[in-house]
């Protein structure tokens, strides 16, 4: 009896407490991680490719990869080893957290910013572009995603997607982002794209594959395309504070000419048959700029939140409190550059 009474006791206070609204505790909700936030946003992602002209590679020239995908460290054998060595797709992601968004900045690396004719425009050793998505925290596991700012050469381009409440702020929204669902997973992504040669990235079909060009989706494997017309290539995210990675080389001389922006040179046959060769000319999310805008060099990865309010007006509360940034121990120092290095090429 003593049994029986102690089990009609437990089910009485579930009961109890169902009838009051408060029933028996949820078990513990686990957030997800930020690699699979990234992982979750990342966008489907459409390459240009142009085959034609010594410079081309073939195509290779317009493939993403990785920035050490030669095997070493510096970035001024990178024109001439491209293609030589793996053209594995790969992006690279860092995560910037206050207690209303997430900051989710990707960053897509070429070897060659290239050019087919001799006339005006110049070329260079690497090429970095990439985007910001700003995800809503809405208390689901991965948020709403409000918009984009993409980054094509010197100048952002912003965008929201269908069903956001945010419009134009001091910058105008400059179209609608896409999304589309992904074959290696259960999820619909915003998609991007990248124009050949040049490689400035805009919100597809803004940008659009002219003919050859790759499709990559955003995966956990890196893959090389089969040839210059793969529509179903995975790349790789990798996380720009990995130990080791593309932040902790940020004062290697090698990979770096300055805070932000990659070291490069001529050789390599870079500006034969063109107009010329730059050096030093790409940027890494850190060193991104447009200069006709109000927020700083590399804000968009450093102080999202700042660059979202002055490019959109937004109704909800916006926080500028930052709860994560890894950023944070050089602000001091990119706000100087601001101020004394010239305006970023690319």
């Amino acid at each position: 009896m003593r049994g029986r009474s102690r089990i009609a006791l437990v089910i009485a206070g579930v009961l109890a407490g169902v009838l009051a609204g408060v029933g028996p505790a949820a078990p513990a909700h686990a957030a997800v991680s930020r690699e699979q936030l990234a992982l979750r946003w990342a966008p489907i992602h459409y390459q240009d490719v142009d085959a034609t002209g010594d410079h081309a590679l073939g195509g290779r020239s317009d493939y993403i990869t990785a920035y050490d995908f030669d095997g070493d460290l510096s970035g001024r054998n990178n024109w001439d080893r491209t293609g030589a060595g793996s053209m594995a797709a790969t992006a690279y992601y860092s995560v910037v957290e206050t207690s209303s968004h997430w900051y989710l900045t990707y960053f897509f690396y070429h070897p060659r910013d290239w050019v087919d004719h001799p006339f005006f425009e110049t070329e260079h050793e690497n090429d970095g572009e990439g985007l910001l998505l700003t995800v809503e925290r809405d208390g689901s596991d991965y948020g709403l995603l409000r918009s984009a700012v993409t980054v094509a050469h010197s100048d952002f381009y912003s965008y929201t997607p269908v069903g956001s409440t945010w419009s134009s702020g001091r910058e105008s929204v400059d179209g609608t982002l896409q999304t589309q669902s992904s074959p290696h997973d259960s999820f619909q992504h915003p998609v991007t794209a990248q124009e050949a040669k040049g490689h400035g990235l805009k919100a597809y079909p803004q940008y659009n594959i002219n003919g050859d060009g790759i499709v990559y989706y955003p995966s956990t494997v890196a893959e090389a395309p089969a040839n210059g017309d793969d529509r179903d290539v995975r790349y790789q995210l990798v996380d720009i504070f990995a130990p080791g990675g593309l932040w902790a080389q940020r004062t290697n001389t090698a990979l770096f000419a300055s805070l932000g922006t990659f070291a490069g040179d001529t050789s390599g046959g870079c500006g034969q048959g063109t107009y010329s060769c730059g050096t030093n000319s790409a940027n890494s999310p850190w060193g991104w700029d447009d200069g006709n805008d109000v927020p700083a060099r590399g804000e968009l990865a450093s102080d999202p939140a700042r660059l979202v309010t002055e490019y959109f007006t937004i109704p909800a509360a916006v926080s500028r409190t930052y709860t994560y940034n890894p950023y944070r121990s050089e602000l001091a120092e990119l706000a100087r550059l601001d101020k004394v290095a010239p305006r970023p090429e690319d």
